[in-house]
């Protein structure tokens, strides 16, 4: 051992004693070098995915179908009971369930796989028979909650492929549609239905005012017209009924003339009045800008006759939103009465010709009085002002004398009608006694 006399001898230097150290060390043989043994060495375990396989998952749900014969409660308890992938696989599901089996990606063509006879596709356009399917949805939604946004996604591209379906299956989805939101189907949002209707082509070809007409007959079956215009308001569709039709019949005439046709009075009555409330608002903007600027009374004036005859508004109306338009640009005071009733009558001395100029009629000068009355009543500060007003508009030849003494006598407005009459009692006594005179 070439090392012997250096362990031999005590004596060694540190330097001498790092150099057997060093030779030891390339000396050493494998056995005898330290080791890691008894230590696990940690890997890295990566993510490994399976790929995905719609067929696969879209057979075993056919056969699951086909087992039961298309019995719906078998086969919800089978599919609650089964061990699928409805989190990877969940439009595949709907899609199953609506057409018999897998559709193609980005259209309603069916592919290749099993198919089961029993979709909502395949049954009659009647909501007897596709009712137990809205049901059965029910049921795994309760179970599976996360596969609404399933039904959303397969929903919403049904709908925007309207065109490649058959009228009468087009129908079922509509009915489909109206009974889901009528058994208020676990989440469903009214916006994945109407939002994708609205595409150019679909709404050109009529295809969608046909689909919307079925669902709102069937909708209307179980439910109001106030449950119905709720729906449309929660899905921003209220205001915009004339964008589900053809630009060719993009009127009110014609919305008017097609569901009446359909049986839909309910329906054409309730848009008569949206769009005769849209119409009186356009008008007050139009007039509350004119008398914000001062403008020429003739001006207002032609301005009034311009909307009266675009939009046939009844007079009655008119006039009583004059009033409203008048007082609304009274610059109120908090506290100081006497500073409220300068300028409410000075308002109406400077509009008295606007009032007059469609007050044509004893009937609407009394509507003007009750509007007046009601306004009184309503506005804790302008309840003395009653008497002043009134008296002011007889001045102005706004309000002739009969008008007056019937309100008076025979007034058929409660509201607050004893207090006025008794503040009204002096002029009225007045008018009388001129008269007599």
């Amino acid at each position: 051992d070439i090392l012997s006399p250096f362990r031999l001898h005590n004596t060694a230097t540190p330097r001498e004693k790092r150099a057997v150290r060093t030779l030891s060390a390339l000396f050493m043989s494998s056995k005898d070098r330290p080791s890691l043994g008894g230590t696990r060495i940690k890997t890295r375990k990566r993510n490994i995915t399976a790929p995905l396989d719609p067929a696969a998952f879209s057979d075993a749900v056919v056969q699951i179908y086909l087992d039961n014969a298309g019995d719906l409660e078998l086969v919800a308890k089978s599919i609650e009971s089964s061990e699928l992938d409805f989190s990877r696989y969940g439009d595949t599901f709907f899609e199953v369930v609506f057409t018999g089996g897998r559709t193609q990606p980005g259209t309603t063509k069916p592919d290749e796989g099993e198919r089961h006879p029993y979709s909502i596709i395949d049954c009659e356009p009647k909501r007897e028979a596709i009712l137990p399917s809205v049901i059965y949805i029910q049921k795994i939604l309760r179970r599976r909650p996360f596969l609404i946004k399933n039904l959303e996604n397969v929903m919403r591209r049904f709908l925007q492929s309207l065109e490649l379906f058959e009228d009468n299956e087009r129908k079922k989805l509509a009915i489909f549609t109206a009974l889901a939101f009528s058994q208020k189907l676990s989440g469903l949002p009214p916006e994945t239905v109407f939002h994708p209707l609205l595409k150019d082509n679909l709404v050109a070809k009529g295809i969608v005012l046909s689909f919307i007409t079925d669902f709102f007959k069937e909708y209307l079956v179980e439910n109001s017209l106030d449950d119905l215009i709720a729906l449309l308001k929660r899905g921003k569709a209220e205001d915009n009924l004339l964008d589900f039709f053809p630009s060719s019949k993009k009127s009110a005439e014609a919305f008017a003339e097609h569901f009446t046709k359909e049986g839909l009075l309910q329906l054409v009555q309730y848009n008569e009045k949206k769009m005769f409330e849209v119409k009186l608002t356009e008008m007050k903007s139009a007039l509350t800008t004119q008398i914000a600027e001062q403008a020429d009374v003739s001006e207002v004036i032609e301005t009034v006759r311009h909307h009266m005859k675009e939009a046939k508004l009844p007079d009655v109306d008119v006039v009583r939103l004059l009033w409203d338009v008048i007082m609304d640009a009274v610059q109120w005071s908090g506290k100081n009465q006497q500073q409220n009733s300068n300028s409410a009558l000075r308002q109406v001395k400077t509009w008295a010709k606007l009032l007059h100029t469609f007050c044509t009629s004893g009937k609407l000068e009394l509507e003007l009085m009750y509007k007046i009355q009601i306004q009184c009543y309503e506005d804790a500060k302008l309840m003395k002002l009653f008497p002043d007003v009134i008296r002011s508009l007889y001045e102005l030849d706004v309000l002739a004398e009969d008008t007056i003494l019937y309100w008076f006598r025979k007034g058929s407005n409660p509201k607050g009608r004893q207090t006025f009459v008794k503040s009204l009692e002096p002029f009225v006594k007045w008018l009388e006694e001129a008269e007599e005179e």
